[in-house]
């Protein structure tokens, strides 16, 4: 995908969250090993720094790329890649770089020589799935130096107090949703009503992404069919809140001048995209298709 950047592939389980982990689900679809980690060719591990014909960057301006979706930025068995992959989110501090991980213990350890206070163009997001791993992660991301900090409860599979992590303003953002794949375990609505509710005491931006394929609304259990069921369904229930006060990103050029507002990346949605639970994260259509 156009708005995913996968340096490495493979993962190995660490939580409860990783027990129906898609890609394991789907790497084993294949005959292929998930736990087998490795690094991918140079044409993908390049991909920030891909031009089309007209020697324009591929991945523009205020987009924001995904990082290992398919593995963990901080894994350890990565650990002889990650320099490289760091000198290329310095290459292009033009681009949002989201960084997912459940292992933030080992994130002081791996950040670059130069990292000081954190680098305006990344945002380290940790994954909630319950209140153990919350009680467990966030504290550790409280502590590290990043500029945009988030959480990511997806797959949401207990419910969560979070309020007390949220008050001092450091997290920017919580992405929510249901579990897909293998076992799927049901989400309740009412885990999801308590974390928009306290999200929206903090003034803290929630997208609630998509149902998972079994949902418990008021007592009742339901199949939702497709993810984009799932996604639309996510976003008709008005769970979704958007901070009325938003860190904004400062990015810059590759020379260092920060970019003008008008030679940012806007998002274009399409009439199917209004109806989708990550529009509010989302870089929009590329190519007139979903990014």
């Amino acid at each position: 995908m156009h708005d995913t950047w996968n340096p490495w592939h493979g993962c190995r389980r660490v939580s409860e969250g990783c027990d129906n982990c898609f890609m394991m689900f789907q790497d084993a679809s294949r005959g292929v090993d998930g736990e087998l980690i490795r690094r991918v060719g140079d044409d993908g591990f390049r991909y920030p720094l891909a031009v089309d014909r007209t020697g324009a960057y591929k991945v523009r301006a205020g987009e924001m790329l995904r990082v290992c979706m398919t593995s963990d930025f901080f894994l350890r068995q990565a650990d002889p890649w990650r320099e490289e992959a760091w000198d290329i989110i310095r290459a292009r501090p033009d681009v949002k770089f989201f960084l997912l991980t459940k292992r933030p213990h080992r994130v002081a350890r791996c950040l670059p020589s130069d990292w000081g206070d954190g680098w305006d163009n990344v945002m380290l997001s940790v994954s909630i799935e319950n209140q153990r791993r919350t009680d467990q992660r966030l504290p550790v991301l409280l502590d590290l130096p990043f500029t945009h900090k988030g959480a990511m409860a997806a797959p949401l599979i207990g419910p969560i107090e979070l309020g007390r992590y949220l008050a001092d303003g450091q997290i920017e953002q919580l992405i929510v949703g249901g579990e897909n794949y293998g076992g799927a375990r049901p989400l309740d609505v009412d885990w999801v009503r308590s974390l928009r509710a306290q999200c929206e005491q903090a003034d803290v931006s929630m997208t609630f992404i998509e149902t998972g394929s079994t949902l418990i609304k008021d007592g009742r259990t339901y199949r939702m069919g497709t993810k984009r069921n799932q996604s639309v369904q996510a976003h008709r229930s008005g769970l979704s809140y958007t901070a009325q006060d938003r860190r904004p990103w400062h990015l810059r050029a590759p020379l260092g001048w920060e970019v003008p507002a008008a030679e940012l990346h806007v998002p274009h949605f399409d009439g199917d995209c209004l109806n989708c639970g990550s529009r509010p994260i989302c870089n929009g259509l590329y190519r007139g298709r979903c990014a």
